[in-house]
This record gives structure tokens, sequence and C-alpha cells, in this order.
């Protein structure tokens, strides 16, 4: 705790002088006290929590080969470079017969692909999203995409390897 010492006064002999008093104070139980608190602290917090995205794949199917989505029913979204998101009513079917269809092209604001989607919700019964990475799209268009389906609520869509014919739409347009 706190000690005092006491120095002998020297002086004249007939002369009473109040004694110097020195202090010293003893920091061991402050610092023993701070370290207790730092542990107690650092034991009872709780360290932040990774974020994380629930994705619920479906069961592999038994017989292999691509599902067929009616082209009534699907809707493309194809996320290009520099968080641009292009999308069009259908899909992109090869071969000259086929019509082009329409390239709408929005950003991730929420009167942006949001608003399509919901849009085409309700039009369509059963609605499929296609979304389509390119080459030159980042990580978070596509963690902003799966975002957007969870916002718009939109319970059917899938991932899905983007063709020539998505990638010759785009440049033409």
């Amino acid at each position: 705790m706190a000690e005092i010492q006491q120095q002998a006064a020297g002086g004249k002999p007939g002369k009473r002088r109040a004694k110097q008093l020195s202090t010293r104070i003893d920091m061991t139980p402050m610092v023993d006290l701070a370290f207790l608190l730092l542990t107690f602290f650092m034991l009872t917090t709780t360290f932040a929590r990774p974020y994380t995205m629930e994705l619920n794949m479906p069961v592999r199917p038994k017989i292999e080969g691509p599902t067929k989505v009616r082209e009534s029913q699907a809707m493309t979204i194809v996320l290009g470079a520099g968080h641009r998101v292009y999308y069009f009513a259908g899909l992109n079917a090869p071969g000259p017969a086929a019509a082009r269809p329409e390239l709408h092209a929005t950003t991730f604001a929420a009167d942006g692909i949001r608003q399509a989607i919901r849009e085409r919700q309700r039009r369509t019964a059963g609605l499929v999203v296609l979304i389509k990475p390119t080459a030159e799209s980042k990580y978070q268009d596509m963690v902003n995409m799966l975002d957007e389906m969870n916002i718009s609520r939109q319970p059917k869509y899938a991932l899905v390897k983007i063709t020539q014919e998505d990638l010759n739409l785009l440049k033409n347009n």
C-alpha cells in the first residue's frame, strides 16, 4: 500500500522545523486489478460472428441431364463487367430461327434488378430465374444477386454457365 519514510531533520538546535515526509505509493495491487479486469472482459465478451449465407441445394436427380425450363416461365440474368446487370425474358435459344430477346441493362439498386424481378413475378406464375455470371463479373456481384433472390422471395433460381449465344447478345447491344 502506501508507505511513509521519515527523514531525520538536521538543523540548528533551538528551531523546530516540520519534518519532510516522503511518500511512496505501491502500484502492485492496481496492476493486479487491471489484469484481473482485462482477463474478465476478454473471457466474457463475444467475438464478432462471421456472416454466412444459407444456400439450399437440391437433391441430385437420379437421371442425369439438364432440367427443362419452359421459355414462358424463364427469366435470364447476366452479370457483366462494372457491376452491371443485364436481363431478358425467356431463354436465348441457339439457332438462326430463334428470335433475339430484348436485352435490358440495370444495376443492383432497389429500383433496378429487384424491380424487374418483382414485375416478372407478377406477370408469370412459376417463374424460374437463370443467373449467368460472365468472366468479367465480380464475386460480390454474385453475392448481391443471391441477396436479391432472397429479398424478392424468388423460390426457384439457378446458377448457370453462360453460353456463347448470351455473350454474342451482350456484344451486339
